[in-house]
This record gives C-alpha cells, structure tokens and sequence, in this order.
C-alpha cells in the first residue's frame, strides 16, 4: 500500500515539467548522456527557467503558506542521476518552491517511486513513464509544450474532459464502435447507472477532500468538467458524480464544440484530455496534459 503524507495532496513531478530543459533534453539525444552530463555538471550554478508546469507546482506549494499541516507535497521523480539533479535542485532553492523530496534514477523510469511516495498525480514528459503511471492506478499526464501564459489569479483552477479520463471509457467505446445515435441511447438509458472511475477520478477526490477544508464561496481550487457530451448524455454524468459525493464547481456540455475558448474563458491553469487532438488544440492557450488511457489511445 502506498504511504500517506497524512491527508495532504501529493504530487509528482519530472524536472522536464517543472524547468525548461528543452535544450539541454537536446543535447542529450543529440550529443548522448556523458555530453548532457557534463553541461549538467558545468552549468549547475545557471538558474533553470520555469517550466509548463511550473505556474501550477508554485501556485499549489502558495496553498502551504502560513499552515502548519502543508496541504500539498510536490514531489520531484527525475530521470536525471544525483550528479545532474544538483542544477534542478539549485533552480528549485533559487525560485523558492517548497520541494524537498526527490528521486533521481541516473535514466531509468522514476514511476516505480509513486506508490511509495503517494502520488495522487504524476506529471512528465516521458510519455512512456506516464502510461506505466497510469497502469499502476495513479492518474498521469503527459504535459506537453506550451507558450501558454500563467493565470494571474491566486485560485487554483483545473479543467477535466469526462470519458476516459474522469469516468472510465466504456460510453467512448459505445461512441467508436456504434455511432453518435447509439452512444445517446445507451446513455439515456443507463441515466441512473454510474459510470466507473477513470484514472483521474482519485486525483479529484483529493482536489474534493482540500476544497472541503474552505467555504465554497473563499476555496482556493475550483474545478471543471469540459466534455463534448450533451444532452441527454448530460445526465448519467450529473449522477454519478453526485453518487460519487465529489463536487464539480463548473460542468460544460460542448456538444462536440472546440474545448478550446471555453478553457480560456474558464481561466485553467491546466486541463487534462485523452484526445491528441483536444491537447493540441488546447496547448496554445493553456497548460496541458495528455491521458493516453481508453480507447482513443489503443495501439498508438
């Protein structure tokens, strides 16, 4: 069993999210692990620039302040070896981000170290190491490039797509396989019949169980759903979550709509999908991640 940080959010993170190292992830595919090491080495005074994933890791860590109990534990799960982490580690002192714990594997997958951790999400850029995350039960995203800017706003605000990435895949596969029509008649027919979790649904209930420590008018983490279902595809989703007992501050029903101006509208620091092409889409105005679970993903 995983171990608990006591009730706090933990979140796992890859140096590749947290800092620009695009370049020097560049060198390393170009010139190899002893040229990338050794510009590592030689340049671990130079202070890293922030990442995707940085406006996030620091607004969540900002949850911290003044609290004796953090609610939030940010967690570094780098490929990189001790040598070479030293220039990560002096970015994170430099930036003041709260983040201690760590696991360096000098190029092996660091996801073996969630569980031990007690992730409650992994963040990478290694697409293979989030499709081991995710197939270990912890919700994971490959976040990818972005010139998205930060939201200025101190809350917390994190959008979700709905099948195979909240809920499990199995209306998705009904879509696929059977078409549009047969999708909404077996929704509306199962309306009462709650969909199963998908791998981001303990992830939201960790989200739930901090926004029930505020007043829902003062909470520091509002969430949304923006999925392409509607109407009356819109039901079973209202009912399981509501079976589920986790809230949702914001639900929009898209109707098959480009996600894309209702993200920016939302405000999200960040959005998670199954689909490439929503992420794509959705990487020029806000940080994204893709889920390549369900059967969107199969046999890529």
């Amino acid at each position: 069993m995983p171990q608990r940080l006591d009730n706090r959010l933990v979140i796992g993170i890859s140096s590749r999210t947290l800092f620009d190292l695009e370049d020097s992830h560049r060198r390393f595919e170009e010139e190899g692990v002893e040229a990338y090491s050794a510009f590592q080495i030689e340049h671990e005074n130079d202070i890293l620039e922030p990442g995707v994933a940085f406006p996030l890791v620091r607004k969540l860590l900002h949850l911290n302040k003044g609290r004796e109990e953090p609610l939030v534990e940010v967690i570094l799960l780098s490929r990189n070896s001790a040598d070479t982490g030293l220039r990560v580690f002096n970015s994170i002192e430099h930036h003041k981000l709260g983040i201690t714990r760590a696991a360096f594997t000098n190029g092996e997958s660091p996801w073996r170290y969630i569980g031990p951790f007690g992730a409650d999400l992994f963040l990478s850029a290694h697409g293979s190491d989030v499709g081991a995350a995710l197939r270990a039960g912890c919700a994971a995203a490959t976040l990818v490039p972005s010139a998205a800017g930060a939201n200025d706003s101190d809350q917390i605000r994190l959008a979700f797509d709905g099948d195979a990435v909240l809920f499990s895949d199995e209306a998705e596969r009904i879509f696929r396989e059977k078409g549009l029509d047969e999708f909404r008649k077996s929704e509306k027919s199962s309306a009462r019949r709650a969909l199963s979790g998908g791998p981001f649904r303990n992830f939201l209930s960790a989200l739930h169980r901090i926004q029930q420590a505020f007043p829902i008018e003062d909470s520091p983490i509002r969430t949304a759903l923006v999925t392409a279902r509607d109407a009356p595809a819109h039901e079973r989703v209202i009912r399981t979550l509501r079976e589920w007992d986790i809230r949702i501050d914001e639900a929009i029903f898209l109707g098959g709509m480009d996600k894309t101006p209702f993200l920016q509208a939302f405000g999200a620091d960040i959005f998670f999908d199954d689909q490439r092409a929503h992420v794509e889409r959705a990487a020029n105005i806000v940080a994204t991640g893709h889920v390549p679970h369900g059967i969107a993903n199969e046999g890529n």
